[in-house]
């Protein structure tokens, strides 16, 4: 895998990459940049806003340290992944625990483990499709492409699966889509394991074949435009979709910075530090 995996990753970094950074990192920050204003006009302005990387800089660990040197006794961690996975949100709390080891009694440590049914959430989406909608015009068929995840994880009991077929069930009944008007899928599938199906580019392909000519995808599970948004789907599934007798494809983009999200967030912190 080494041999190939980092060029190759490279070759598709590079298609997306911006003046500032890496899109992920980018968005990132804004929204906690945004998140910090927002609580401040709500009377929350003593709130310290940081952001870290699970796997990257700024790291966990990092940046927890630098909450600790501030004085922050009390820490919110909030994973940016709506649905709950071992591979994804708890492995994010797993690195806050082995910092919280290490620095025994230095901060009372919470967290919002998942919001995938929060309606704060699913709002926001709404409002970023139907602007979209405005704009565009609808397609014939909304897919709705969350990252995959080996089988395997979910026959050991991972929550994952559930949670992004509940969000999209309530993302569509939000927008009043009929079950034929949407599809949701799973995208970035590595390796020879079964993963979660049905394939996001698989099903574009098939939809064209089967005389779809336009199609609209949103990626439910990814809160910030990334790689896996850009380019997996916003190039490759594009051009698979194409090639395939499909006629328009577009990519609804992450909410990134839409107030709405920024408002959910805000929301979602409140409450959480109320309880």
């Amino acid at each position: 895998i080494l041999n190939t995996r980092p060029k190759q990753s490279a070759e598709k970094y590079a298609k997306v990459w911006t003046p500032e950074g890496s899109p992920l990192k980018v968005h990132t920050e804004r929204q906690a940049k945004l998140l910090r204003g927002y609580l401040g006009q709500s009377g929350q302005g003593d709130l310290v806003i940081d952001w870290a990387m699970r796997y990257g800089e700024p790291s966990v660990a990092s940046v927890l340290d630098r909450l600790k040197a501030r004085g922050c006794v009390r820490i919110l961690v909030l994973p940016l992944y709506p649905q709950y996975s071992a591979s994804t949100t708890a492995s994010a709390m797993d690195a806050v625990s082995a910092w919280a080891r290490q620095h025994p009694h230095a901060a009372a440590v919470a967290t919002i483990e998942s919001f995938h049914e929060d309606p704060r959430y699913i709002a926001a989406l709404t409002a970023s499709i139907n602007a979209h909608w405005m704009d565009y015009g609808r397609p014939e068929k909304l897919v709705m492409s969350f990252h995959g995840l080996p089988k395997a994880s979910i026959a050991r009991g991972d929550p994952y699966y559930g949670q992004c077929i509940d969000s999209g069930r309530l993302l569509a009944k939000s927008l009043g889509l009929a079950e034929t008007a949407y599809a949701i899928t799973f995208q970035s599938r590595f390796g020879p394991a079964e993963w979660l199906q049905p394939y996001t580019q698989p099903t574009l392909e098939a939809l064209a074949r089967d005389g779809v000519r336009r199609v609209d995808v949103i990626c439910p599970g990814f809160v910030s435009d990334c790689l896996e948004t850009l380019e997996e789907i916003g190039m490759e599934c594009k051009a698979a979709f194409l090639a395939a007798g499909g006629h328009e494809f577009r990519y609804i983009p992450c909410l990134n910075e839409r107030h709405e999200w920024i408002d959910a967030l805000a929301a979602m912190v409140r409450d959480r530090l109320a309880a």
